[in-house]
């Protein structure tokens, strides 16, 4: 039997066995944190924080950070504050705007030398930019739509500050434009496309070679009687799977799926679920385990989610993970 004791002048208050836990935990203590091989960065309440077990170290202040992403070589990572896209090294040090165009989700070339990030394109829709990261003063320029290539770029929008948070947790994500870089560098998943001439809502793995686009979700239209959307889309080390949140409502209860984590097979077009409902924004600590955003003791905490068995362990509280690569 456990007991748990405190002094308070006289006073001597004590609180035996299960009942102790339930009123004194009230999250997972430090300690009990997974270890992971890197570092994985996270926000929590608008700032950027790092871990990799018990500690934590926050790497911006302020607030209105978002979308934390390491490099490839581990050495930087690309962010957004307030709209706009930024990098730093991974220590928190020499933050650098690299552009003023409003900008979304950004996401590293394998080279580590340049960031892929969304923004408006000439169609008035999402499109997908690159920028260097290395060369400062650099301009972004497109690689999707392709049709947009030798188009000027249009007018930078105004990076406008947010608005009041949706109602819903599938309203918030619905319109996340975050970008994901394959490994190999010769594909960019992006939420929209020209699938969105026959869908009301896709997600495009876009071959940056050719401009070549292929739709591996979709939501409404064509024949479709479903709602949704698929977004935050993110590569396995191997580029052999692409993880991504997705949420459904279908013609009946039945067909409904609450937010949810998909894993695509990138050579059989298999999909699966992994994890639990409410999970988003998976990042792969490696081919049998990931790091995601779940609900957990009324709010968001980054989880140690194991793809083969589903068992998921509190690493800290934030979201928005990604892993730093273990060379």
């Amino acid at each position: 039997m456990r007991v748990i004791t405190r002094v308070t002048g006289n006073i001597v208050l004590a609180v035996l066995g299960a009942a102790a836990g339930a009123l004194f935990q009230t999250a997972p203590a430090a300690a009990a944190a997974p270890a992971m091989p890197g570092l994985v960065a996270y926000v929590r309440a608008g700032d950027v924080w790092v871990s990799k077990g018990a500690t934590e170290t926050k790497l911006t202040t302020g607030g209105g950070w978002s979308r934390p992403r390491f490099s490839p070589n581990g050495s930087s990572i690309a962010l957004l504050k307030a709209g706009q896209l930024w990098v730093m090294k991974a220590d928190g040090s020499a933050k650098r705007r690299l552009t003023t165009r409003a900008a979304s989700g950004p996401s590293w070339s394998p080279d580590s030398a340049t960031v892929a990030f969304a923004s408006l394109s000439c169609s008035g829709g999402p499109g997908v930019y690159r920028i260097s990261a290395t060369t400062a003063g650099a301009s972004p320029t497109v690689v999707f739509p392709a049709y947009c290539r030798d188009e000027e770029l249009p007018a930078e929008p105004a990076a406008t500050a947010k608005a009041a948070p949706a109602s819903s947790l599938s309203d918030r994500l619905r319109s996340d434009d975050a970008v994901a870089w394959s490994p190999d560098g010769t594909r960019l998943a992006f939420r929209g496309g020209d699938c969105e001439s026959t869908y009301d809502a896709c997600l495009t793995v876009g071959t940056v070679a050719t401009g070549g686009e292929k739709t591996v979700a979709a939501y409404g239209g064509g024949s479709l009687q479903t709602s949704g959307f698929a977004v935050v889309p993110s590569w396995r080390a191997d580029g052999a799977k692409l993880a991504w949140t997705a949420y459904q409502q279908g013609e009946t209860a039945a067909d409904n799926e609450p937010v949810h984590v998909v894993e695509y097979d990138t050579v059989t077009g298999a999909k699966r679920t992994v994890g639990a409902s409410q999970d988003r924004e998976l990042a792969y600590v490696d081919a049998t385990r990931g790091v995601a955003t779940s609900t957990y003791r009324n709010g968001s905490w980054v989880m140690m989610v194991n793809l083969a068995t589903g068992v998921r362990t509190p690493f800290h509280e934030g979201s928005q993970p990604s892993v730093q690569p273990v060379k």
